[in-house]
């Protein structure tokens, strides 16, 4: 499956429609404000989030941002239920875009719940949940490694050979916000990486000028 296809597919969160109905047995929902985190990924599992209304980024976040955005859902849907089913903590960050209601379960009622379906309802569950959950952090793995490459790519695209012999440089013209545009980064991942690239000695120099003192090693990491 291409990365492409594997970013694509976390926008669309495993389902269960058979399930649904389990949410409304577990009380009332509570209701959430804009940019409330609703799940910190890594994070043990105690309970199962069903979102009944409003909009949830799911990604990787950073202080108070998003800092990767992987997909976007609307309630009602289950937002962490292929986790439960796996028994392992979500690898997502999920922010609240809009207000909204959402219901949390708590996790052993969830999977007692799951237990009173028919056995093969389960292991269909089951899997689907496990292929979900591989394919979500396989994206989840491969963003700080695609800004990267694309970061590595762009410099030497737009490099320059220096005078008298001297490294390989990058004059940028363009304000860095606008160069994270055209990667698809958010600025902060930018500077992120160029900082990362600094200290491992990949690009130096100060300013709008960045020189290049191992391309070889830049054009290693462009590839993936």
């Amino acid at each position: 499956m291409s990365w492409g296809k594997a970013r694509h597919s976390v926008a669309h969160m495993f389902t269960m429609p058979s399930m649904s109905q389990i949410a409304s047995t577990f009380g009332q929902p509570e209701s959430f404000a804009p940019g409330s985190w609703l799940r910190q990924r890594r994070q043990p599992l105690d309970s199962v989030l069903y979102l009944e209304s409003g909009s949830v980024m799911l990604g990787v976040g950073q202080d108070s941002a998003m800092r990767h955005q992987l997909g976007q859902v609307e309630g009602p849907t289950w937002l962490d239920a292929a986790f439960a089913l796996q028994e392992r903590p979500s690898c997502l960050d999920m922010q609240a875009q809009t207000a909204g209601r959402i219901y949390v379960i708590p996790l052993a009622r969830f999977l007692s719940s799951v237990a009173e379906l028919a056995p093969a309802v389960q292991h269909l569950l089951k899997d689907l949940a496990g292929a979900y959950c591989a394919q979500t952090e396989l994206a989840v793995s491969r963003l700080a490694q695609d800004a990267e490459a694309r970061c590595a790519q762009w410099l030497l695209n737009h490099a320059s050979p220096g005078g008298n012999g001297n490294a390989l440089h990058v004059t940028l013209k363009a304000r860095k916000r606008l160069i994270a545009a055209q990667l698809g980064i958010a600025p902060e991942t930018f500077s992120r990486v160029l900082r990362q690239l600094r200290e491992h000695g990949l690009i130096a120099g100060r300013g709008n000028v960045i020189e290049l003192p191992k391309p070889g090693a830049l054009e290693v990491l462009a590839l993936g």
